[in-house]
Parts: C-alpha cells; sequence; structure tokens
C-alpha cells in the first residue's frame, strides 16, 4: 500500500473540479478497491508520495505559496512528489523528484518523469447508450464512423489561428505554464482527412459532420442529444476516426475503446498511456501523419488480416482493456505497481 500526503486543506468542494484525479476516490468518495493501494496519511514524514492536491498551474496562479512551501518541503525530506498539468495543453516539470501526470504531449519531447494518463470517462453503456455491449461482425470492406467538429475554408482557418495566438499571447505576457505546440488547425485537417475517407470505393463511411462543437448546443436537451448521437454512431460502426483536438490527445480515442470499437488514430507524436504495458498496435489502427497519405490503404491491410472470429475478439479485447485498465481507478492501481516495482528494483 501507499502512503499519500497531501494539503487536506486544499481540498475543498469549490475545488473539486481542480484535484489530482487520484483524490477525488481517495478524499471525496469512497472507493474500496483503491483503499486496498493507497492511503493518505496526515503526516508527511509516513509517507512515499506527496501529491499537490490541485492542478499545478492553477496552484501557481492561485496559491503560488503554498505551492512552492509544499514542494520546498517534499523535497527536503526527499519524498517523491506527484503534480497534475490538466487541461488541453499542460506541461512537465523537468525535476527529477517531480512526476507529473498529465493527458497530453508530444511524445518525443517528453521526459521520463511524466506519466500520460487516459481521459476518464463515464461507462457510455452505463450513460449514454441503451442497448448493452455486443459485437459487430465483419464485412468485407472496413466500416469507419465519426461524428464531430469538421470545417474547413479560410474563415475557419483564420478562427482557429486567432485561437493559436491567443493562447501563446497569454502564455508569453502571462507566464502560463503550458508547453509550446505550432499551430494545427485541427478541425481543418480532420475535414481534409475525412473527406479523403469519404472519397474512397474501399471504406464504407458513416460520418456526421458538424461545423461547431458539439453541434453549438444552446440547452441541456441539444446537449444529451448530441452526445447520444455521438456514442451511437461509434456503436453502430466497427472502427472511428480519432484525430487530436486543440491538446495532443484525443478523447474520442478512449470513448471509442470504451464502447469495445477500434479507434483509427492518427499518430501526431502521441504518446498513449501505459505504453510500457499494453501493445497498443493490438487495439487500434494507428496511422503517422506523415503517412497520412497511404491512410486508406493501411486501413484496408489492417482489416484484412481478420478472420470473423478475431474480428470479434479484438473488440471484447477492447472493451476488457478499456474496464480493467483505464478506468480512473483501474489506471492507478497499475500506477501503484509500477511505483512499488520501480522502487524495488532500485532498491536491489
Amino acid at each position: 500500500m501507499l502512503k499519500l500526503f497531501t494539503d487536506i486543506d486544499l481540498l475543498t468542494e469549490e475545488n473539486r473540479g481542480l484535484v489530482f484525479p487520484l483524490l477525488f476516490d481517495l478524499h471525496y468518495g469512497y472507493n474500496e478497491y483503491l483503499r486496498d493501494y493507497y492511503t493518505i496519511v496526515k503526516d508527511i514524514n509516513d509517507s512515499d508520495v506527496a501529491i499537490f492536491p490541485l492542478e499545478y498551474s492553477y496552484g501557481l496562479k492561485h496559491h503560488k505559496s503554498l505551492v512552492n512551501d509544499f514542494l520546498t518541503k517534499a523535497k527536503t525530506l526527499n519524498k517523491t512528489i506527484w503534480v497534475y498539468s490538466g487541461g488541453d495543453f499542460g506541461f512537465t516539470i523537468n525535476d527529477e523528484s517531480i512526476f507529473t501526470f498529465r493527458l497530453s504531449g508530444f511524445k518525443s519531447k517528453l521526459n521520463s518523469q511524466t506519466v500520460i494518463m487516459p481521459s476518464f470517462i463515464n461507462d457510455p453503456y452505463d450513460a449514454y447508450l441503451k442497448q448493452k455491449f455486443a459485437t459487430i461482425n465483419k464485412e468485407k470492406l472496413p466500416r469507419l464512423g465519426f461524428v464531430g467538429h469538421a470545417k474547413g475554408g479560410l474563415k475557419k482557418y483564420v478562427k482557429e489561428l486567432l485561437s493559436f495566438l491567443k493562447v501563446n499571447i497569454k502564455r508569453i505576457l502571462l507566464s502560463e505554464n503550458k508547453d509550446y505546440q505550432s499551430f494545427y488547425p485541427s478541425s481543418i485537417k480532420r475535414a481534409k482527412y475525412l473527406k479523403k475517407l469519404f472519397e474512397s470505393d474501399y471504406i464504407i463511411t458513416n460520418f456526421i459532420l458538424r461545423s461547431d462543437y458539439r453541434a453549438g448546443f444552446k440547452n441541456k436537451e441539444q446537449k444529451e442529444n448530441t452526445t447520444a448521437e455521438f456514442y451511437q454512431n461509434i456503436y453502430n460502426n466497427p472502427y472511428t476516426f480519432c484525430l487530436r483536438g486543440a491538446g495532443n490527445f484525443s478523447v474520442r480515442f478512449y470513448e471509442t475503446l470504451a464502447v469495445g470499437r477500434i479507434p483509427v488514430l492518427i499518430d501526431t507524436d502521441c504518446e498513449l498511456p501505459l505504453s510500457h504495458k499494453i501493445k497498443w498496435s493490438k487495439h487500434c489502427v494507428i496511422i503517422k501523419e506523415e503517412n497520412d497519405k497511404s491512410m486508406v490503404e493501411k486501413i484496408q491491410d489492417f482489416h484484412s488480416r481478420f478472420s470473423e472470429e478475431s474480428f470479434i475478439e479484438f473488440q471484447n479485447s477492447n472493451r476488457f482493456l478499456w474496464k480493467n485498465l483505464l478506468r480512473r481507478e483501474h489506471f492507478f492501481k497499475e500506477v501503484h505497481d509500477d511505483f512499488l516495482l520501480k522502487n524495488t528494483n532500485n532498491s536491489l
């Protein structure tokens, strides 16, 4: 069991949406499963890990002295420190005593102290889908779904460029803690790739393209309807197209796995979670963005390898993967095991 120390005073109801994800289950709720692996202690001297409780950038902006005092005390006692860098961008701290937990980043630029997390989502079969999990039989041609924001044109390009400039001006002038990333008009890129797939005679497509995020919903009912349509499309198609958004990660990737379907991921230098344990090529189609011209061929080739039985098993495997490794409680169980293994190896 890992003993964790954190600043309990910052774990208020007001800060609930900003906390280090593990603390949802250990402080705000009672998760019996995780309490077999973690416990919160009152004295930092008794701890194995010191967790700063709030999202790190928010902490620096609103509680800078508390952040500095917390890190200084933990380092003085030679404690391992975990911090959470949230949002679309995030950033990694280059400090050997600090492990940064984040959702995104560029694989080629991340250090060994970075832990990539999956996007933690509710089970679609409990929250959104009326059906129970069932697999889809193999067809002659791969059938690919997508519902979402994908729009081209000069007006959209200018809008995304202005958004990019705004983010980076704030990052520089306000010293916001975000990794720099080059301009990537994700909606335009998405529209381009989907057009190519739609025009192919070798792929069956089932696309619902929207000009605004979540179809620009105006009320709760519209939001629920667009969400239901989104998940129903994933359910109805064995493959779903996945490309990054503002940050270099795709929530849709995890939503597809949760439904028990197969993501087609455009790899924009992505780092996927638990990559030392999960052979991701056995769970999805991964196409490096520089190879986008052969996108159709790669999907075809992937699909052709399956027998009818193995196609069914692949979907079962993805549903199992999400349920047993990528949900929050199970992901942090893996983090627990990795931490103990690393410390054991270091002591040998």
